[in-house]
């Protein structure tokens, strides 16, 4: 079972599967996984000069609707290859040589669901039929402060930020921690059907909780009727659900590095038959949850020390809602860091010992993830992206820069099949002796 950009995971541990990896580490080319993100990272500055680059030709980013977009695109791209396993286009790995022509057509329908996840389901189904403030349109027939056609589409964009940020996060938690249970058994069309609604019940309560909150109160006067006051307004200092987002990007970056980076583990301890439990996804969701917490809250007080402390109604870098995001932010690099660490570095290093090689990969991608970070606030990004310089512009967030390069990584890796950087997994005939190598080295 190929699960998508989580597919290449070595399981590795004990002398055998060592061979194997330093094999591996012979066998890769990594002056051509350096090219390869050479052209990846032109590829992904094409496309922002073209759709968000502000002096350039479509200037969708404002910076809230392109956000939307982008986001909305990556939400399709996981829906069919994580939630739906390409469902009903033909598996990854069984294109052969159409393996072309399936990456071309999946990224074409991918793009094509982004324009219907925006326009049709949330501006004309969802915010026509249900919550208004999901469509521009609906925002402006509403009247009262802010009913214009720029506040009004920013502030939609917003919402479906934050719906889309949802999916993800318990779309690829549950990749991870429950894999395809309790379906593992049912034909490929029942299990993306079934995965798809589960998730998207879940999707419902986290966004009604963490984020639709914040929505309400970006109307005057705040729809306290629809919503209540942001519940973490005290102790994390802003009710904006920027807090929200910080603690949901700093947990996927655990959930990411874990899968990539660890190689499952500690989570694939708890597998049943290489699939996953009840109980491998509660106490998954839940570490890793502890941990984006812990990370958020690192992240905050780091920041203290070069900004002093954030006050509630602070400006700029002073605000708590700049800090929480800023925090989602270098989260945001970091993932970056460890997808192009797993994909076009081969995983370097590949050193003996599970956990060694766990900790010096995490230690890789933080120094990547800040490599990015270095760039994005540097006077470079501010030429080749045409971005406001400085921190904590109300017109400016990195997420949506990160987030257009993840997608075109994903796009490779999930629909290409890492064409024309291709990587070789270990055969699923060897993964149950090779699993067992893991659990004696690390037992």
């Amino acid at each position: 079972m190929d699960n998508g950009f989580f597919s290449h995971s070595y399981l590795k541990g004990g002398t055998g599967v060592m061979n194997e990896l330093m094999d591996s580490d012979k066998k890769f080319n990594y002056l051509f996984g350096l090219i390869n993100l050479i052209a990846i990272f032109c590829i992904v500055w094409l496309l922002w000069y073209v759709f968000m680059n502000p002096n350039a030709v479509m200037k969708l980013y404002t910076p809230m609707y392109g956000f939307s977009l982008v986001v909305a695109f990556i939400t399709a791209i996981v829906l069919i290859h994580q939630v739906a396993d390409d469902y009903p286009f033909a598996k990854s790995g069984s294109a052969g040589s159409g393996l072309f022509q399936r990456g071309i057509l999946l990224t074409i329908f991918s793009f094509i669901l982004m324009l219907f996840l925006v326009y049709v389901f949330f501006w004309n189904f969802i915010g026509k039929f249900g919550i208004a403030y999901f469509s521009p349109q609906s925002i402006i027939a509403s009247g009262g402060i802010g009913a214009e056609i720029f506040v009004a589409r920013e502030n939609a964009s917003t919402a479906i930020v934050y719906y889309c940020t949802a999916f993800l996060w318990i779309a690829l938690f549950w990749n991870v921690g429950f894999k395809n249970w309790p379906w593992q058994d049912a034909s490929r069309g029942v299990r993306a059907a079934s995965k798809l609604f589960t998730i998207l019940f879940f999707v419902s309560i986290v966004y009604s909780i963490m984020f639709h909150p914040h929505v309400c109160s970006l109307f005057y006067p705040a729809q306290v009727k629809a919503g209540v006051d942001p519940w973490w307004a005290d102790f994390a200092g802003t009710g904006s659900a920027f807090f929200s987002l910080g603690l949901v990007l700093c947990s996927l970056f655990w959930i990411i590095i874990s899968e990539f980076l660890w190689e499952g583990y500690p989570w694939k301890l708890m597998d049943k038959n290489g699939e996953g439990t009840f109980v491998k996804g509660v106490v998954t969701f839940c570490v890793t949850l502890v941990l984006g917490a812990i990370t958020l809250y690192v992240l905050l007080q780091i920041m203290n020390i070069f900004w002093d402390e954030a006050f509630m109604g602070g400006q700029y870098t002073d605000g708590p809602d700049f800090r929480c995001i800023h925090a989602a932010e270098i989260s945001g690099f970091f993932i970056l860091a460890a997808f192009i660490l797993k994909h076009y570095f081969n995983n370097f290093p590949n050193v003996s010992g599970l956990w060694l090689r766990a900790v010096l990969r995490t230690l890789v991608a933080i120094a990547g993830g800040m490599l990015f970070y270095g760039f994005y606030y540097s006077p470079a990004a501010n030429f080749f992206l045409s971005k406001v310089p400085g921190f904590a512009q109300p017109a400016d967030t990195s997420l949506v820069w990160t987030i257009l390069f993840l997608s075109v990584v994903m796009v490779q890796v999930d629909y290409f099949e890492g064409w024309p950087l291709f990587q070789k997994a270990v055969p699923a005939s060897n993964a149950k002796s090779v699993s067992g190598q893991v659990a004696e080295e690390i037992g």
